[in-house]
């Protein structure tokens, strides 16, 4: 693969003045053969192996930052979702986990992982309960478990474990103000190839290891827009879809530079506008480029479905690698733009229920009252479930109850996962139906073969 001068001297510039950056290389490896007769020995294997594969991510992804000029923002590493493993212990391993993550030097580490869409297995059931000590006990590992699937449905007995859980972690981490709760994530219709944080793990139908790389570009795209002040939103899907493939062409080349460094398989470009706190790196600066006041305001649900088409038609044309999200993240912290338009009232909770309702991911590092009870939170996760499940797309939640907060008061958690406005919450009470139990079934159109 190839650039040509004219791609190269605009990818400086977007580099430069757009906040243009690969937000993350993450590799996934592989850990159906650590099985051992104990948790401890388990452990030990899950450490070698990790540290074994990963211990070149971080200086050749600094090698290809180098090379190219183009800044790579997390070195990350997902495996195999835990609960697979079937230990009746997982905690060594997940002490194990980010030990293997601090010692290779990575930002984060994914996988610590159920899938329970359907019902549980012990083991599912021992890695959901001890997701409490295992996070708020490390600093880099993530979590993530599947409630729901289009094939399946929402197992409703999941949600409410994962309410009580959720609970529970912001208590063991209330000192930093619930944080743990952000390296959590549940999911409807869970991809087994996701590079980002807190959701990725490396699916049972991935290889032994492969490299998967997450592009980024909000501040491109604004750019573009604010270039564009009178146009028709024919001419600007356009103009997005054709700035999409230069930014996947760059990040497919970074990817694959990557990956033969390491020596492993390249595997796929996600192609989700990822956002950070910094000014000029928003998607809630998108909406303003194309004319909302704040987003939020009537028509930004249809404003979202332009931007993530877009987005997907021009990485689609640039790639055949496409995988993970390849959403558009709405977070109501980690964007500057989306926070001041939480607090300002133009963005609620229910309006970002309804965005995700089209193309984006779920309802991402959303910060809520800390007396939010148990079924509330299931409530939450098992509507944004159920949009998953109903349209076929991937949905998630990242939810944090924040202790002793209440609506409108202001959490600051500092670096990339930023600032944002704790959102009102609807409390009137669905406690009745969550402990229904069950499954709900799957939808009719799923009985497609």
């Amino acid at each position: 693969m190839s650039l040509s001068f004219e791609e190269i001297f605009e990818t400086i510039r977007m580099i430069g003045l757009e906040h243009l950056d690969i937000r993350t290389t993450t590799l996934g490896i592989s850990l159906r053969d650590c099985v051992a007769d104990t948790p401890k020995a388990t452990a030990d294997k899950v450490y070698e192996k990790i540290v074994r594969y990963g211990e070149k991510l971080v200086p050749y992804a600094r090698e290809v930052e180098l090379e190219y000029g183009v800044p790579i923002v997390n070195k990350r590493v997902s495996v195999t979702p835990i609960a697979l493993l079937g230990l009746q212990d997982p905690l060594p391993v997940a002490l194990a986990l980010d030990r293997a993550a601090h010692q290779i030097g990575i930002d984060f580490l994914g996988g610590y992982s159920a899938l329970v869409h359907k019902d549980f297995a012990t083991s599912d059931r021992a890695l959901i309960e001890s997701l409490p000590q295992a996070l708020s006990q490390t600093s880099r590992l993530c979590g993530s478990v599947n409630v729901g699937d289009t094939r399946t449905g929402i197992n409703i007995n999941a949600c409410l474990m994962l309410g009580q859980m959720l609970k529970k972690l912001a208590a063991a981490t209330a000192d930093k103000q619930g944080l743990g709760c952000a390296k959590f994530c549940s999911f409807a219709n869970a991809v087994e190839d996701n590079p980002f944080m807190a959701g990725a793990f490396f699916g049972p139908g991935e290889g032994e290891c492969s490299l998967s790389v997450g592009i980024s570009g909000p501040g491109v795209v604004a750019s573009v827009v604010k270039q564009m002040p009178n146009a028709d939103l024919t001419t600007l899907s356009d103009a997005i879809r054709r700035t999409a493939y230069k930014i996947t062409r760059m990040g497919e080349l970074v990817g694959r530079k990557v990956s033969e460094k390491l020596g492993v398989p390249f595997n796929i470009i996600d192609l989700s506008l990822a956002p950070t706190p910094a000014p000029g790196d928003s998607v809630g600066e998108i909406f303003e480029a194309f004319g909302f006041e704040r987003t939020g305001a009537p028509g930004s649900t249809a404003a979202l479905m332009l931007l993530t088409d877009a987005v997907k038609k021009g990485g689609a044309m640039a790639t055949g690698h496409i995988g993970g999200l390849s959403g558009a993240f709405i977070p109501s912290s980690e964007d500057g733009a989306l926070a001041a338009a939480a607090a300002e009232g133009a963005l609620s909770l229910e309006k970002l229920e309804a965005m995700t309702s089209i193309c984006c991911v779920g309802l991402d590092m959303v910060i809520l009252p800390g007396d939010t009870s148990a079924e509330t939170l299931a409530g939450i996760i098992a509507d944004e479930s159920a949009i998953g499940v109903m349209n076929n797309k991937t949905t998630a939640c990242r939810l944090i109850p924040a202790p002793g907060k209440k609506a409108g008061d202001i959490v600051d958690f500092g670096g990339l996962l930023g600032s944002g406005p704790v959102m009102k919450v609807n409390t009137f009470s669905g406690a009745k139906f969550i402990h229904r139990g069950g499954r709900i079934p799957a939808p009719l159109h799923a009985l497609r073969n």
